[in-house]
Protein backbone atom coordinates (compact mmCIF):
# COMPACT_ATOMS: atom_id res chain seq x y z
CA UNK A 1 0.00 0.00 0.00
CA UNK A 2 1.67 3.76 -1.10
CA UNK A 3 1.69 5.65 1.76
CA UNK A 4 0.92 9.49 0.97
CA UNK A 5 3.65 12.12 2.56
CA UNK A 6 2.35 16.02 2.78
CA UNK A 7 4.09 18.41 1.00
CA UNK A 8 6.90 20.26 2.88
CA UNK A 9 6.50 23.84 3.67
CA UNK A 10 3.62 25.10 5.35
CA UNK A 11 -0.36 25.37 4.50
CA UNK A 12 -2.23 27.67 3.94
CA UNK A 13 -4.11 27.14 7.49
CA UNK A 14 -0.16 26.90 8.61
CA UNK A 15 0.13 30.12 7.75
CA UNK A 16 -3.31 31.54 9.16
CA UNK A 17 -2.49 30.32 12.43
CA UNK A 18 1.14 31.60 12.48
CA UNK A 19 -0.52 35.19 11.49
CA UNK A 20 -3.15 34.62 14.29
CA UNK A 21 -0.25 34.11 16.53
CA UNK A 22 1.28 37.13 15.56
CA UNK A 23 -1.54 39.13 15.68
CA UNK A 24 -2.61 38.13 19.23
CA UNK A 25 0.93 39.55 20.47
CA UNK A 26 0.81 42.23 18.20
CA UNK A 27 -2.81 43.54 20.01
CA UNK A 28 -1.96 42.62 23.55
CA UNK A 29 1.06 45.72 23.06
CA UNK A 30 -1.75 47.48 21.25
CA UNK A 31 -4.28 47.41 23.75
CA UNK A 32 -2.17 47.02 27.30
CA UNK A 33 0.41 49.52 25.84
CA UNK A 34 -0.72 52.22 28.60
CA UNK A 35 0.82 49.98 31.41
CA UNK A 36 3.95 50.74 30.10
CA UNK A 37 4.70 46.98 31.00
CA UNK A 38 4.24 45.52 27.44
CA UNK A 39 7.47 44.99 25.65
CA UNK A 40 7.33 46.46 22.56
CA UNK A 41 8.86 43.70 20.56
CA UNK A 42 5.33 42.05 20.78
CA UNK A 43 4.15 44.72 18.19
CA UNK A 44 7.33 44.02 15.97
CA UNK A 45 6.39 40.80 15.64
CA UNK A 46 2.88 41.39 14.92
CA UNK A 47 4.03 43.42 11.77
CA UNK A 48 3.79 40.10 9.91
CA UNK A 49 0.77 39.34 10.60
CA UNK A 50 -1.33 41.40 8.22
CA UNK A 51 0.87 40.83 5.61
CA UNK A 52 0.47 36.91 6.23
CA UNK A 53 -3.58 37.46 6.52
CA UNK A 54 -3.21 39.38 3.65
CA UNK A 55 -1.51 37.25 1.37
CA UNK A 56 -3.96 34.27 2.53
CA UNK A 57 -6.90 36.34 1.45
CA UNK A 58 -5.17 36.64 -1.78
CA UNK A 59 -4.88 33.12 -1.97
CA UNK A 60 -8.17 32.57 -0.91
CA UNK A 61 -9.70 34.55 -3.71
CA UNK A 62 -7.41 32.95 -6.38
CA UNK A 63 -8.65 29.40 -5.38
CA UNK A 64 -12.26 29.48 -3.62
CA UNK A 65 -15.05 27.99 -5.79
CA UNK A 66 -17.09 30.83 -4.43
CA UNK A 67 -16.46 34.53 -4.59
CA UNK A 68 -19.05 36.38 -4.10
CA UNK A 69 -19.65 33.68 -0.87
CA UNK A 70 -15.97 34.29 -0.08
CA UNK A 71 -16.64 37.85 -0.19
CA UNK A 72 -19.64 38.21 1.39
CA UNK A 73 -17.93 36.52 4.67
CA UNK A 74 -15.55 39.14 4.79
CA UNK A 75 -17.47 42.18 3.52
CA UNK A 76 -20.45 41.17 6.40
CA UNK A 77 -18.04 41.03 9.09
CA UNK A 78 -16.59 44.59 7.94
CA UNK A 79 -19.77 46.02 8.07
CA UNK A 80 -20.65 45.08 11.45
CA UNK A 81 -17.12 45.91 13.05
CA UNK A 82 -17.36 49.27 10.99
CA UNK A 83 -20.79 49.87 12.66
CA UNK A 84 -19.03 49.30 15.83
CA UNK A 85 -16.13 51.76 14.99
CA UNK A 86 -18.63 54.34 14.09
CA UNK A 87 -20.40 54.06 17.35
CA UNK A 88 -16.67 54.55 19.17
CA UNK A 89 -16.88 57.77 17.73
CA UNK A 90 -20.60 58.97 18.19
CA UNK A 91 -21.30 57.54 21.95
CA UNK A 92 -17.58 57.81 23.13
CA UNK A 93 -18.88 58.62 26.81
CA UNK A 94 -20.56 55.31 26.87
CA UNK A 95 -17.44 53.35 25.20
CA UNK A 96 -14.18 54.25 25.23
CA UNK A 97 -11.65 53.94 27.74
CA UNK A 98 -11.44 56.96 30.17
CA UNK A 99 -7.69 57.25 28.51
CA UNK A 100 -9.65 58.29 25.07
CA UNK A 101 -8.17 55.19 23.54
CA UNK A 102 -11.16 52.79 21.68
CA UNK A 103 -9.79 50.10 18.83
CA UNK A 104 -9.92 50.72 15.61
CA UNK A 105 -9.31 47.72 13.79
CA UNK A 106 -10.38 47.52 10.51
CA UNK A 107 -8.89 45.09 8.59
CA UNK A 108 -11.81 43.27 6.95
CA UNK A 109 -12.80 46.35 5.03
CA UNK A 110 -9.16 46.58 3.73
CA UNK A 111 -9.63 43.23 2.57
CA UNK A 112 -12.99 43.84 1.09
CA UNK A 113 -11.86 46.79 -0.73
CA UNK A 114 -8.64 44.86 -2.51
CA UNK A 115 -11.34 42.03 -3.34
CA UNK A 116 -13.32 44.02 -5.37
CA UNK A 117 -10.66 45.37 -6.83
CA UNK A 118 -8.52 41.67 -7.49
CA UNK A 119 -11.80 40.92 -9.28
CA UNK A 120 -11.70 43.66 -11.46
CA UNK A 121 -8.48 42.44 -12.52
CA UNK A 122 -10.19 39.41 -13.48
CA UNK A 123 -12.85 40.53 -15.68
CA UNK A 124 -9.81 42.85 -17.27
CA UNK A 125 -7.81 39.59 -18.19
CA UNK A 126 -10.76 37.58 -19.74
CA UNK A 127 -11.72 41.24 -21.82
CA UNK A 128 -14.37 42.11 -19.84
CA UNK A 129 -12.89 45.52 -19.61
CA UNK A 130 -16.14 47.36 -18.56
CA UNK A 131 -17.52 45.67 -15.07
CA UNK A 132 -13.23 45.48 -14.74
CA UNK A 133 -12.35 48.78 -14.79
CA UNK A 134 -15.37 49.86 -12.72
CA UNK A 135 -14.29 47.19 -9.85
CA UNK A 136 -10.86 48.45 -10.01
CA UNK A 137 -11.74 52.41 -10.57
CA UNK A 138 -14.37 53.10 -8.52
CA UNK A 139 -13.39 51.70 -4.78
CA UNK A 140 -10.01 53.34 -5.49
CA UNK A 141 -11.67 56.84 -6.67
CA UNK A 142 -14.54 56.69 -4.37
CA UNK A 143 -12.61 58.40 -1.26
CA UNK A 144 -12.28 61.55 -3.39
CA UNK A 145 -15.94 61.65 -4.69
CA UNK A 146 -17.06 61.49 -0.82
CA UNK A 147 -15.10 63.26 0.17
CA UNK A 148 -15.53 66.34 -2.75
CA UNK A 149 -19.38 65.53 -1.31
CA UNK A 150 -19.08 66.36 2.06
CA UNK A 151 -17.47 70.03 0.89
CA UNK A 152 -20.08 70.38 -1.02
CA UNK A 153 -22.89 69.49 1.38
CA UNK A 154 -21.17 70.31 4.71
CA UNK A 155 -24.53 70.16 6.99
CA UNK A 156 -24.61 67.90 9.79
CA UNK A 157 -26.72 65.18 8.70
CA UNK A 158 -25.07 64.87 5.09
CA UNK A 159 -21.67 64.10 6.93
CA UNK A 160 -23.49 62.19 9.22
CA UNK A 161 -24.49 59.46 6.52
CA UNK A 162 -21.09 59.64 4.51
CA UNK A 163 -19.85 58.89 7.58
CA UNK A 164 -21.84 56.14 8.59
CA UNK A 165 -21.76 54.89 5.49
CA UNK A 166 -18.04 54.97 4.78
CA UNK A 167 -17.61 52.86 7.92
CA UNK A 168 -19.84 50.28 6.93
CA UNK A 169 -21.54 49.87 3.87
CA UNK A 170 -19.36 51.73 1.67
CA UNK A 171 -15.83 51.36 2.88
CA UNK A 172 -12.79 53.66 1.90
CA UNK A 173 -9.44 53.06 1.38
CA UNK A 174 -8.37 56.60 2.67
CA UNK A 175 -10.49 56.67 5.79
CA UNK A 176 -9.30 53.35 7.17
CA UNK A 177 -6.54 53.53 9.76
CA UNK A 178 -5.89 49.71 9.98
CA UNK A 179 -4.57 49.13 6.68
CA UNK A 180 -6.53 51.18 4.52
CA UNK A 181 -4.88 52.57 0.89
CA UNK A 182 -1.42 50.41 1.87
CA UNK A 183 -3.59 47.10 2.17
CA UNK A 184 -4.55 48.06 -1.07
CA UNK A 185 -1.28 48.64 -2.88
CA UNK A 186 0.32 45.35 -0.74
CA UNK A 187 -2.53 43.28 -1.80
CA UNK A 188 -2.18 44.00 -5.58
CA UNK A 189 1.12 43.82 -6.12
CA UNK A 190 0.89 40.07 -4.28
CA UNK A 191 -1.80 38.96 -6.65
CA UNK A 192 0.08 40.30 -9.67
CA UNK A 193 3.11 38.39 -8.79
CA UNK A 194 1.63 35.42 -7.52
CA UNK A 195 2.55 33.27 -9.91
CA UNK A 196 6.43 33.50 -9.34
CA UNK A 197 6.90 33.40 -5.36
CA UNK A 198 10.23 34.53 -5.79
CA UNK A 199 9.58 37.77 -7.64
CA UNK A 200 6.52 38.27 -5.57
CA UNK A 201 8.65 38.37 -2.13
CA UNK A 202 10.94 40.59 -3.92
CA UNK A 203 8.48 42.87 -4.78
CA UNK A 204 7.05 42.93 -1.56
CA UNK A 205 9.46 44.01 -0.01
CA UNK A 206 10.10 46.44 -2.33
CA UNK A 207 6.78 48.56 -2.02
CA UNK A 208 7.18 48.21 1.34
CA UNK A 209 10.38 49.52 2.04
CA UNK A 210 9.30 52.72 -0.60
CA UNK A 211 6.09 53.05 1.84
CA UNK A 212 7.29 52.50 5.09
CA UNK A 213 11.10 54.14 5.02
CA UNK A 214 10.74 56.29 1.90
CA UNK A 215 7.31 57.16 2.44
CA UNK A 216 8.06 58.26 6.37
CA UNK A 217 11.38 60.24 5.34
CA UNK A 218 9.73 62.03 3.10
CA UNK A 219 6.96 63.19 5.28
CA UNK A 220 8.97 63.32 8.56
CA UNK A 221 12.62 64.22 7.21
CA UNK A 222 13.82 64.81 10.93
CA UNK A 223 13.36 60.65 11.12
CA UNK A 224 16.80 59.40 12.34
CA UNK A 225 17.45 55.93 10.85
CA UNK A 226 17.59 54.62 14.49
CA UNK A 227 13.89 55.35 14.66
CA UNK A 228 12.98 52.59 12.29
CA UNK A 229 14.19 50.24 14.98
CA UNK A 230 12.73 51.80 17.63
CA UNK A 231 9.22 53.80 16.92
CA UNK A 232 8.72 53.64 12.86
CA UNK A 233 9.19 49.99 12.55
CA UNK A 234 6.35 49.39 10.08
CA UNK A 235 8.77 48.14 7.96
CA UNK A 236 9.57 45.33 10.05
CA UNK A 237 6.54 43.55 7.72
CA UNK A 238 9.23 42.48 4.74
CA UNK A 239 9.77 39.31 7.25
CA UNK A 240 6.58 37.85 6.46
CA UNK A 241 7.99 36.91 3.25
CA UNK A 242 10.17 34.34 4.85
CA UNK A 243 6.39 32.24 5.71
CA UNK A 244 5.46 33.13 2.35
CA UNK A 245 8.19 31.53 0.98
CA UNK A 246 7.57 28.24 2.88
CA UNK A 247 3.93 28.16 1.41
CA UNK A 248 3.79 24.46 -0.46
CA UNK A 249 0.31 25.59 -2.16
CA UNK A 250 -2.09 23.25 -0.59
CA UNK A 251 -5.34 24.11 1.88
CA UNK A 252 -4.08 22.29 4.97
CA UNK A 253 -6.15 21.30 8.17
CA UNK A 254 -8.34 23.51 9.83
CA UNK A 255 -11.80 25.34 10.08
CA UNK A 256 -12.33 28.58 7.89
CA UNK A 257 -15.21 30.01 9.73
CA UNK A 258 -12.90 30.05 13.38
CA UNK A 259 -10.20 33.16 11.57
CA UNK A 260 -13.47 34.90 10.50
CA UNK A 261 -14.68 34.92 14.25
CA UNK A 262 -12.03 35.13 15.97
CA UNK A 263 -10.54 38.60 14.25
CA UNK A 264 -13.69 40.67 15.78
CA UNK A 265 -13.82 38.41 19.18
CA UNK A 266 -10.59 39.10 20.20
CA UNK A 267 -10.59 42.21 19.41
CA UNK A 268 -13.48 43.36 21.73
CA UNK A 269 -12.64 40.80 24.32
CA UNK A 270 -9.60 42.57 24.79
CA UNK A 271 -10.60 46.00 24.78
CA UNK A 272 -12.90 44.94 27.68
CA UNK A 273 -10.23 43.79 29.46
CA UNK A 274 -8.37 46.61 28.92
CA UNK A 275 -11.25 49.21 30.29
CA UNK A 276 -11.41 46.70 33.57
CA UNK A 277 -7.75 46.32 34.37
CA UNK A 278 -7.62 50.50 33.39
CA UNK A 279 -10.01 51.10 35.98
CA UNK A 280 -8.36 49.07 38.45
CA UNK A 281 -4.64 50.39 38.04
CA UNK A 282 -5.41 53.95 37.30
Amino acid sequence: MQQTTSPKGLSGFALKYLALALMVLDHIEYFFAYTGKIPIFLSMAGRLSAPLFLFCVIEGFVHTHDRKKYFLRIYLLSVFMGAVQFSFYNLGAVLVRPDGFFPQNQMLASFSILIVVLQGFDWCTRRKWGPGLCAILIPVLLPFAVSALMAAFPSPACGFTLNLLAFTLLPLHTFIMDGGTATLIFGVVLYLFRKNRKAQAAAFVAVCILWDIVRLRLLAPSLRMTDFFTTAYEWMEIFAVIPMLCYNGTRGRGCGRFFYWFYPAHIYILYALSCILYGIIV
